[in-house]
């Protein structure tokens, strides 16, 4: 179902059912104020009786009741003339009491048999018809005045009104399904414009859509939509760039590992392929160096975020203790220092990756029985994590070019892929930690300094 349609078939029903809700207090109005009316013409139509009969019923003679004719047969057959003005008088009928006895009744009123009602309004069946009956007592006598009317005249009049007014509702429903349908159409013309210029675009083409002659509702989703290509854009460069540079970085150790295995195949004696076979293995921890370091720039990339809360201390005890065994054999002096109560609001393996990354470059650029420092302190965010070594670091106006992927930067020292720096700067950048390269207080070596968000 199209958006139209879906549109469409909440718009007709609900206007069906808002015309029935209408009609539905329209009737309940109706038949309020036309009760009122017509019970006020009873109420004055008794009082008109009781004027013009008031000298004959209060004379003492006594009398059998007189019928009164109805006009129709008196009149010249002058109601006949008009149906509905006939049924109208039908519909009602008088009677007028003087004590217990029936003194004056209309030729269509009720038998005598039937006796007198309580005074004011009541409600009773004859013949099959409901009647609506008003008996006006009259004071300081023994005299009774009933006017009655068909309460089927009332309604009928109702369902004539509504009827009269419900017809040209219904006819015009077609015509308002209509207009509805074409306005919903036209509202929507610029949003199938929008759907189909995006349809016929090429999987290569990521500019961004014209707003000109938008609607303004349609504008935020426009430019959340060139937003997204923008980024897009800037993703499928970078990932084109990276597999550009990941195939010239891993095309470099396989070609060497090639040359060395022919050379040790060519080798003449056992020492010179002792030697080879040193350097093949110093070659092959190269490659699976880079090959690690690439997936887990990949994982940085594509891993879903789960954020919690995460004790400083114990992450960064874990980090070290992993690299025990080298920090021993190189004898390091090596240090952690910080408050044991250091929490922060962030995803562990992301942040692991990240120190296991940060740790790893300084033993790798450190010599031997070099010094490392892991120090935690409360910064401006939250807590501070710092990690502080004795290489040669990075000179200022290097420190940015250090987060480029590939970038060896000339430091004298190590034999990276360059990709260290990057996947932490990656890492930073998705756990919105800030980052910073400094000195270490020490006045020689990085320092490197991660605000987190405490928890």
């Amino acid at each position: 179902m199209t958006l139209t349609q879906r549109l469409f078939a909440r718009i007709l029903p609900t206007l069906i059912v808002a015309i029935a809700v209408v009609g539905f207090f329209a009737y309940r109005s109706a038949t309020r104020e036309i009760d009122n009316i017509y019970d006020a013409q009873l109420i004055n139509d008794a009082n008109v009786l009781w004027s013009l009969m008031q000298h004959p019923l209060t004379r003492p003679d006594n009398r059998p009741t007189i019928q009164v004719p109805d006009l129709d047969f008196n009149m010249d057959n002058q109601l006949a003339l008009n149906e509905d003005a006939d049924d109208y008088a039908d519909a009602h009928s008088f009677r007028a009491w003087k004590g217990d006895t029936l003194a004056f009744a209309s030729s269509n009123a009720f038998p005598a048999g039937l006796s007198r009602f309580k005074a004011g309004f009541s409600e009773t069946v004859n013949n099959g018809a409901r009647w609506r009956i008003y008996s006006l007592p009259i004071p300081d006598t023994d005299i009774s005045i009933e006017v009655a009317e068909e309460i089927n005249l009332r309604e009928g009049l109702v369902e004539n009104i509504l009827l009269n007014l419900a017809f040209p509702l219904v006819v015009l429903i077609p015509v308002i399904a209509v207009i509805i349908w074409m306005a919903i159409t036209n509202g929507l013309s610029n949003m199938k414009e929008l759907v189909s210029q995006i349809r016929t675009r090429t999987p290569d083409d990521l500019s961004v859509i014209a707003t000109s002659g938008l609607p303004r509702d349609l504008a935020p989703l426009v430019h959340s939509l060139n937003n997204l290509l923008r980024r897009l854009g800037r993703s499928l460069t970078m990932e084109r760039r990276f597999s550009d540079l990941a195939a010239h970085q891993l095309r470099t150790p396989q070609a060497g590992i090639k040359l060395l295995l022919q050379l040790f195949d060519r080798a003449d004696s056992e020492d010179e392929r002792r030697a080879l076979l040193k350097d093949l293995v110093v070659s092959n921890e190269r490659a699976m160096h880079l090959i690690e370091q690439l997936l887990r720039l990949a994982r940085v990339s594509h891993q879903p975020l789960q954020l919690g809360s995460v004790s400083l201390r114990d992450i960064a005890s874990a980090s070290l203790a992993d690299f025990a065994v080298l920090l021993n054999a190189r004898h390091f002096d090596v240090s952690l220092r910080g408050a044991p109560e250091a929490l922060v609001q962030t995803d562990r393996a992301l942040l692991r990756i990240m120190i296991d990354n940060l740790l790893d470059n300084a033993i790798k650029y450190s010599g031997d029985a070099g010094k490392i420092e892991v120090r935690i302190e409360p910064g401006e965010r939250g807590w501070r994590l710092s990690i502080m070594d004795s290489g040669p670091g990075i000179p200022p106006d290097q420190r940015e070019a250090a987060f480029q992927r590939f970038n060896r930067l000339d430091t004298g020292a190590g034999d990276g892929a360059g990709l260290g720096l990057p996947i932490v700067a990656d890492i930073a950048n998705r756990l919105e930690i800030a980052l910073s390269l400094g000195t270490s207080e020490w006045g020689r070596g990085l320092r490197v300094d991660l605000d987190i968000v405490g928890a």
